[in-house]
């Protein structure tokens, strides 16, 4: 099995930061890319950001500049720094991974169960 785990989700002010973690645990043989999404209230879930393992990044439009993904591979562990944070960007935000397990070769994507980031005007 293999789980993933978001966290630092919360209420803040239009301008403010909040930095989101996601780790990954279990059976765990190696991870490829990681990627956070997001889905607001009434709209479909859409890509934020992703890495890969070699640290290559990839952002939607409306977060350039504004959010930076990085991660942490010692500890199964991708973070999402945002920054200058906009009432649009209230959403619940995901994190998924492409893991291998171990003792198989086959890789699948998990995901966690979200965190709630509310941005107050």
């Amino acid at each position: 099995q293999v789980q993933l785990v978001e966290s630092g989700g919360g209420l803040v002010q239009a301008g403010g930061s909040l930095r989101l973690s996601c780790a990954a645990s279990g059976s765990i043989f190696s991870i490829n890319a990681m990627g956070w999404y997001r889905q607001a209230p009434g709209k479909q879930r859409e890509l934020v950001a992703t890495i890969t393992s070699g640290g290559s990044t990839n952002y939607a439009d409306f977060v350039k500049g504004r959010f930076t993904i990085s991660r942490d591979n010692a500890k199964n562990t991708v973070y999402l720094q945002m920054n200058s944070l906009k009432h649009e960007d209230t959403a619940v935000y995901y994190c998924n991974a492409y893991v291998v397990r171990t003792g198989t070769r086959d890789g699948r994507i998990y995901w966690g169960k979200g965190t709630t980031v509310t941005v107050s005007t």
